[in-house]
């Protein structure tokens, strides 16, 4: 936090880049305590890996693609599903060459759970770019960048059960001239009444000089209603290519690469990007770090307004805790008794629930 910066790993740093080359995703901590990750590029055929690191740096290749059939080129990073295994996608590869959806285990084995453009014309999707996230229902929700019933730049949202089972929920530019978007490549986020929030890259209503639209913020339900909450039109921003954060205030943040009113920084005549906040009247909530762990296990509980706390219940179960001078954070461990579900916090201004259950580890 103070900004002392070590370098864990090199990458390139075998022959030929065997090990691995050009991490474009983020990376995610396992309930194991290591780190996991993707490369574009690098491994045993230059098409991208999966890896593992310690926090201390011990670097291992868990997985090099090959293209056909366990895909090609991950641009995204992975998400820990509730089973334990890893989830994630690859833009290129798989049995038909546009990307597929993967399983890999923390010890490396991995599974093609579907590769796109299997349909004519590739009205199931092609070339996801971004990850996965798997909702409350307990099944994994993303988006790709094309295909779909309206076009190879056009794009859908899916869902995937972890057994493989794919299903396309909302197929892009079904509105005139593209007016509900087009050309996502946002991670979807899951906010707190149970819908997933995402954007589109372009389309939409907005003015966006030479491009065809500055892109949209969407929200759509797990049965696959779709209505675009908000059009940009430069002024407050243009192509959005990272997805939204919810805040423990309720409210929704994000960025768009271009776009803003300041046209001193101006890249095309569009801006160099804004960072934006999205109301949706939902109320505030607590998170957890982690979101799992055994009895016993430290966990941070991040929260707004959280002084004079009187109260934190795992599942029911009540554990100690001690509140942080500005009232933001709260420190905490898995009390003895506890089962996974909701943790709550007792505050004056009411309780706060978190936004996803607390798995407790045998």
């Amino acid at each position: 936090p103070s900004g002392a910066l070590t370098t864990l790993y090199n990458f390139c740093s075998r022959s030929s880049c065997t090990d691995a080359s050009n991490p474009n995703g983020g990376l995610i901590q396992a309930i194991d305590g290591n780190l996991y990750g993707t490369t574009v590029y690098g491994g045993a055929d230059n098409l991208g890996t999966v890896f593992k690191i310690t926090p201390s740096g011990t670097f291992t290749t868990l997985h090099s693609f090959t293209d056909s059939p366990d895909g090609a080129n991950p641009v995204a990073g992975l998400v820990q599903a509730t089973n334990g295994n890893l989830y994630g996608t690859t833009e290129w590869g798989g049995l038909y060459g546009d990307g597929v959806v993967f399983e890999i285990t923390p010890a490396g084995a991995l599974t093609t759970l579907y590769s796109f453009c299997a349909l004519s014309n590739c009205t199931d999707g092609n070339n996801p770019n971004s990850g996965l996230m798997q909702a409350t229902d307990g099944n994994l929700y993303g988006v790709t960048v094309g295909g779909g019933d309206y076009g190879w730049n056009a794009g859908i949202v899916f869902r995937i059960t972890m057994g493989g089972t794919m299903t396309k929920l909302y197929n892009f530019c079904s509105l005139p001239n593209c007016a509900d978007g087009n050309s996502p490549y946002v991670t979807l986020t899951q906010g707190t009444d149970g819908n997933l929030y995402g954007a589109t890259a372009i389309g939409g209503e907005g003015d966006c000089g030479p491009y065809p639209g500055c892109g949209t913020i969407f929200t759509i339900t797990l049965s696959g209603t779709l209505t675009t909450l908000f059009t940009f039109d430069r002024i407050d921003g243009g192509h959005p290519f990272t997805g939204l954060l919810q805040d423990t205030n309720g409210n929704f943040y994000g960025t768009t690469t271009n776009g803003g009113a300041d046209r001193t920084c101006s890249w095309n005549g569009i801006g160099c990007g804004t960072v934006y906040s999205l109301s949706m009247g939902l109320g505030p909530f607590v998170e957890t770090q982690t979101t799992s762990g055994k009895v016993g296990a430290p966990v941070k509980i991040l929260g707004t307004n959280l002084t004079g706390a009187t109260g934190v219940t795992f599942n029911g179960t009540p554990a100690t805790f001690t509140v942080n001078p500005a009232g933001t954070a709260i420190s905490t461990a898995v009390p003895s008794g506890a089962t996974t579900g909701t943790v709550q916090v007792v505050t004056p201004g009411g309780t706060l629930s978190s936004n996803v259950p607390f798995r407790v580890r045998q």
